[in-house]
Parts: C-alpha cells; sequence; structure tokens
C-alpha cells in the first residue's frame, strides 16, 4: 500500500486559515450580543478574540517563510496564491483587532461612567482625579459614534504621519534613507515590521517600524498625561490579573557571594533619596539590583553560561556529551524549557525633568526568592511620548531589526529548587543634567513563579502581573505610594486606582517539537533571545567538535587555536554585532538549497566562513567605537560602521577587499584572538 503523500506546505496553511476564518465569523456573531451578556460572558469572547489573534499571527509568520522551493511538487500561481492568503489573513486579523477595542471600549465606558457619577459628589482637589473625570466626558461624548468606529478598519485608523527618531541609511534596494526629526508619510504597513513610507521630498522605500513615533504637529506637552489617564486602557489585552509574588515564596536572607551587589546597590539609596527629595523619581525607586550585578563580572552574563560546566570531578564534561550515533553533541532535555513573550509595561511612573532617561528595558533572569540562578537577560522596551507611562516590546524580530528588541526569550533551567520561578526587574539608564552623573534605577520588580504548591508547572498563559516597588528583597514597598492614598474612598474609586497600578503583561508559551529540539542542544541554564538562538546552536555544535570529536586526547588541556571559539562569546555582550551576524548569515542560508540545508556538516563549514568574513573583522576594527550600553551617539556610529563595513562585504563578494584596503585600519593582532583556553573559559560544578 502506497504510503499517503504529504500536503503541501502552502495548501496546510490556506487549509488552516479557512479554519480560522470560520472561528473568527463565528466569534463576530457570538460578539453582537455581548451589551446583553455577563461581563464575565465578555471577557471569554475577549480572551478567545487574544488567542484567535495569535493563531492568525503565526499563520502569518509561517506564510511569510514559505518558498516555491519548499513544495514538494510545482503550484501554479503560487504567489498569487500565497498572496490571496495573505490578504485574508490581514482581514481576519483587522476583524479581531477592531473586535477586541469594541469590547475594551464597552467595558471601560461602564467603569468611567459610575467613577463619574461618584466624583460628582466629591470635592477633593486632585490632579489625576480631575484628568479622569475630562477622560470620561471625552469618552461618553463619543459614544454615539461608536458604532461607526467599530467598522472602520483598524489599519485607516492608525495615523499615517511619523516622526523619525533617529537616523538611518538604507542597507539594500528599496530602503528609504532618513534622518532624525524626519516627517514621514507611511503609505503601507506590512506585518513584517518594515513599512512602505515617503518623505517629505517624494522618495518611497522601506523602513523599519521601530525608528518611529506617531507625529501630530498640534500636540501639546501638557496633553499627553490627560490623554494617559482617559485612554491608556484602550487595546491592551483584558489579560487574567495576578499578583504572583503575594503568593510567591519567601524572600529568604541573603548569603550567598553576590549579595555584595545588593550592599552596594543599598549604599547608594543616599542618591536615590536626594533624587526622591527634588521630587525627580518615585519614592518606590531603587538603583537596580540586577545591573548592580551585572557590573561584578561575567557571573551573571550570557558568555558564562554558554560555556560547558564541568563536572564535581572536574574530569570530564557535565552538560556536554557526543552523541555518536546522530555525530553532534547530544541534546540535554531540562526541567524548565519554553518561551517567553514580553508584551507591554503599563502605568510606569514617569520621571522628573531634572533627569534625562537614556534607555528604557527590562532584565530577567531565573531566581528562587534569595538569589539568581541564571544569566541577566536585558530587553530593551520602545515608548511613544502621548504615553509615555506604556513600554511596548517587539516579538519576533526579523531582518536587521535589533535582537536588543527582541520580545522572545527562551529560558532553560534544570534547578530543583521549588520556588524557581523568572525574576523581572523594569529599569532606566539615566543621566542627571545639572551634574552629569549616570546611573541605573529599578522602576519596579515582580517575581514569576514556575511552579505552584504541589510542583505541578504554571499553565502557559498570558500573565497581567503588578509590580513591586524597592528592590526584590524589600517587602511592602509600593513603586508610586500616591497612587494607594488617591485610592481612598468608594468601591469604583479603588477599582480605577487598581487599573492605575504599574503592570506588566508577558506570555508563557509552551515549545513544540521543533523548538523544544532546537532547544535542548543548548545549556541547561540559559536565558536568552529567540532570534539568536540558532547562532548559539552553531557556536555550541563548534565547541562539541573542538572538544569533543577533534581534539587528539581527552585529557589534553593545551591551547586550541580557533578564533571562533576564542570571540563567540564577546556577541553577547555586544549586541550590534550579533545583529551582523545573523544579517550575514540569513543573506548566505537564502543561497543554499535544499539539500543543503539539510546537511550539518555543511551548514557548520558556511558559518564559520561568514563569521570569518563578518565578524572578525567587526570586532578588531578600530572603526567600530567600543560598546557602551545606552549612550546613542556612541550606538548610532557603531551602527553606521557595521551598516557600512556590511554594505561593502556585500558589493565586493566577501570581505578581502576591505580588509587588504589602505584605508582600513585594524588594531594590533593579539594572541587572544586566535586562541581558545577551555579550562580558563568553562564553569565549576556548582554543586
Amino acid at each position: 500500500m502506497l504510503a499517503r503523500r504529504p500536503r503541501d506546505p502552502l495548501q496546510a496553511l490556506r487549509r488552516r486559515g479557512q479554519e480560522l476564518k470560520q472561528q473568527v465569523d463565528s466569534l463576530v456573531t457570538e460578539s453582537q450580543l455581548t451589551g446583553a451578556l455577563e461581563p464575565s460572558k465578555r471577557r471569554d469572547i475577549y480572551q478567545r478574540c487574544i488567542q484567535l489573534k495569535q493563531a492568525v499571527d503565526e499563520n502569518k509568520n509561517a506564510l511569510q517563510k514559505l518558498n516555491k522551493a519548499d513544495e514538494a511538487a510545482p503550484v501554479g500561481n503560487y504567489e498569487q496564491r500565497k498572496e490571496e492568503e495573505h490578504s485574508l489573513l490581514e482581514k481576519l486579523a483587522c476583524q479581531l483587532q477592531e473586535l477586541a477595542v469594541g469590547i475594551s471600549r464597552k467595558d471601560t465606558l461602564k467603569v468611567e461612567a459610575h467613577s463619574d457619577k461618584e466624583e460628582d459628589d466629591t470635592t477633593e482637589d486632585d490632579e489625576d482625579e480631575e484628568t479622569e473625570e475630562t477622560g470620561g466626558e471625552e469618552e461618553e461624548s463619543e459614544g454615539d459614534e461608536e458604532g461607526m468606529q467599530e467598522q472602520a478598519s483598524w489599519k485607516q485608523a492608525e495615523t499615517v504621519t511619523y516622526i523619525a527618531l533617529g537616523d538611518f541609511a538604507a542597507q539594500q534596494a528599496g530602503d528609504l534613507t532618513f534622518k532624525k526629526g524626519d516627517i514621514l508619510h507611511i503609505i503601507e504597513k506590512k506585518p513584517d515590521g518594515w513599512w512602505l513610507a515617503k518623505d517629505a521630498e517624494g522618495a518611497e522605500g522601506l523602513i523599519p517600524r521601530t525608528y518611529l513615533e506617531p507625529y501630530n504637529k498640534e500636540d501639546k506637552l501638557e496633553s499627553s498625561e490627560d490623554s494617559e489617564e482617559g485612554g491608556e486602557e484602550d487595546g491592551e489585552e483584558d489579560a487574567e490579573v495576578v499578583d504572583e509574588t503575594a503568593g510567591g515564596a519567601q524572600m529568604k536572607q541573603r548569603t550567598d557571594s553576590h549579595w555584595t551587589a545588593v550592599r552596594k546597590a543599598i549604599s547608594e539609596i543616599n542618591t536615590v533619596d536626594v533624587l526622591a527629595t527634588m521630587g525627580a523619581i518615585p519614592a518606590g525607586f531603587r538603583p537596580s539590583t540586577l545591573s548592580q550585578l551585572l557590573d561584578e563580572g561575567n557571573q551573571f552574563r550570557a558568555s558564562y553560561f554558554l560555556q560547558p560546566e564541568l563536572t564535581t570531578s572536574q574530569l570530564s564534561f557535565r552538560d556536554l556529551m557526543w552523541d555518536a550515533k546522530a555525530g553532534t553533541i547530544m541534546s540535554r532535555p531540562s526541567r524548565v524549557s519554553l518561551i517567553l513573550t514580553l508584551w507591554s509595561c503599563k502605568m510606569i511612573p514617569l520621571p522628573g525633568t531634572s533627569i534625562q532617561v537614556l534607555s528604557r528595558h527590562i532584565r530577567l533572569c531565573l531566581f528562587d526568592g534569595s538569589k539568581v540562578l541564571s544569566n541577566i537577560h536585558t530587553v530593551r522596551a520602545v515608548w511613544q511620548p502621548k504615553k509615555p507611562k506604556t513600554w511596548t516590546f517587539s516579538p519576533q524580530v526579523t531582518g536587521i531589526l535589533p535582537c536588543l528588541l527582541d520580545g522572545d526569550c527562551f529560558i532553560r533551567s534544570n534547578s530543583s529548587t521549588p520556588d524557581l520561578g523568572i525574576l523581572f526587574e523594569l529599569g532606566i539608564s539615566y543621566i542627571r543634567n545639572s551634574t552629569g552623573e549616570r546611573g541605573e534605577l529599578s522602576c519596579g520588580w515582580v517575581f514569576l513563579k514556575l511552579f505552584d504548591a504541589s510542583g505541578v508547572p504554571i499553565p502557559a498563559k498570558t500573565y497581567e502581573l503588578f509590580l513591586n516597588g524597592g528592590t526584590p528583597y524589600e517587602k511592602g514597598v509600593e513603586v508610586d505610594p500616591s497612587v494607594s492614598r488617591r485610592a481612598q474612598g468608594s468601591v469604583f474609586r479603588q477599582m480605577i486606582s487598581v487599573r492605575r497600578q504599574p503592570q506588566l503583561l508577558v506570555k508563557l508559551r509552551s515549545l513544540n517539537r521543533r523548538s523544544r529540539a532546537m532547544l535542548s542542544l543548548l545549556p541547561e541554564t540559559l536565558v536568552g533571545s529567540m532570534c539568536s538562538a540558532h547562532l548559539l546552536i552553531f557556536y555550541r555544535q563548534i565547541l562539541g567538535d573542538v572538544l569533543l570529536r577533534d581534539r587528539t586526547s581527552l585529557q589534553s588541556a593545551d591551547l586550541i587555536s580557533h578564533p571562533v571559539l576564542a570571540t563567540f562569546p564577546l556577541l553577547l555582550e555586544q549586541p550590534d554585532v550579533m545583529d551582523a551576524l545573523r544579517s550575514s548569515w540569513a543573506e548566505k542560508e537564502s543561497t543554499l538549497k535544499r539539500s543543503e540545508k539539510r546537511d550539518k556538516e555543511l551548514l557548520k563549514a558556511e558559518f564559520l566562513l561568514v563569521y570569518h568574513d563578518c565578524v572578525l573583522p567587526l570586532l578588531h576594527s578600530t572603526l567600530l567605537p567600543p560598546f557602551r550600553w545606552a549612550e546613542e551617539e556612541t550606538e548610532a556610529a557603531r551602527w553606521k560602521a557595521i551598516a557600512d563595513f556590511l554594505r561593502q562585504s556585500r558589493e565586493n563578494e566577501g570581505s578581502l577587499k576591505a580588509l587588504l584596503s589602505p584605508d582600513g585600519v585594524h588594531k594590533p593582532f593579539d594572541l587572544s584572538e586566535q586562541t581558545y583556553d577551555f579550562l580558563g573559559e568553562i564553569r565549576k560544578n556548582s554543586g
């Protein structure tokens, strides 16, 4: 009997698209009765709406990655069918967006209406409460137009004029070069993050959306706070609100080796007290604990956890073993292996005008309530001046968008502690206008336990977590105590106060078979960005080849001549160079045949060539300024140098011409560029 031929990839995606269309049509029909339904039923419809939106986005992403070469048999009108399917998914995404906004608006109007009625009976003179009344009245005045707004397309409702936040140089044909402050008219918003835009001179091209913010010449600075209170909740997911810290692990007294970082942070409280007294920061802000740990050395950096770990006897590797049958390193399952998506932070208090914010970001790591158990991973947030209290992230980074903005993170841990969880710390890097002093502050933290009291993993779903003030070793500190002070009074006032509490929205996702197999090749404990995970796997596979397969004697501890092993860990501390490698490898991979992509040895050989051609010249070029965190000028200069180098390499079919050019100046050669000392790099067993 002949085996059944598997369905072609495009056909399978089209079939899935039809299934999603039926579910969306059914949900839209059911939602027409939301006005008469109970609040719990509306929340259920809202959750289903969000889940369907995610399924549609996943289908769109799979469709974008699909190529004609993936088909088992020739397909007629392939590009036309693919475009039709993309249009269908885009339409479904717009329907779901409109539906979610409509349901959220109805709930918000009801709460605001009750709040306005209560406030009519009070005489408190509070600025935020006045803003709330204004926002409620404006929303009620728009109630008659609500039906028309819900039927308008989500794309049409978005702002079409944007202002550039920074300089961008075209990387390839079809890109549009622009400068910081340029006004750009958006023609088409593509789902991959690259939008078609036109500048003031009429030139058109593709631009990255993370360089933009909505532009309205009539906006005034004083209106930003008012619009924040009235419209903060629009478009936010109505996810389950969970205070994980309250039921989390008990905070224990710290006795481990990196308690010195906490003491150092506490010693800087005087500086924070000065800023708080000046009104420059809220009372719950503290010096960043995780930033202090990173400054202590490499113990909490990804480059350290990427190295192999020795057994207790220190005679062999504990987490790097050879699979003779597969001809590569052995996969290592771990107790925790999942994907975390950072969605947004909302109602984050604003610092005063006496300090300038250089970076908004979130640092996360594995934590047991008393000590950090993994590397500390950092993701930078983006924000808009019209909503300064809302931070957003960019999940599923593609193309050359910086991996520093990637909101999709993988989490791996083999720790057996029952209190294992993820510690999130929101932070800002700042500079004081008066003194020029730089520093980093924590804007709040939250601890999400990954197992319940009986040891069962928590479900993979969206969590909306309330932030705590102070440090992770302080209890009962609020980020902004003035919010709870204003909550005194009626039940409705307290309900609105809850909505104003600083919150973090994240989603835990379980792994499919392919993702699980891929991440199992990484170290048992590691937190990192999904967009660079495949590059880390290449490094681990090459590490296994050199240490386990090709070494003449497993008892030999001689230095190894291998520039990739010697320099790759540096990329984890220089994310822009990692982006250059990711971009160069993606270009190379697109030229490989399907049969070549299945040849693991050929892929590793091609990866080594790309690395030598791209990364090594950049790391040792004098044109690349040293990497400095949250320095806009340095980051822009590095990005320009990297972009120019990649462009020249592309034009000259390699970097050899640039390396031999008299215009290129490189740092003096050092043996460390070539030498991998695995005894000096590996991790000692912690017990």
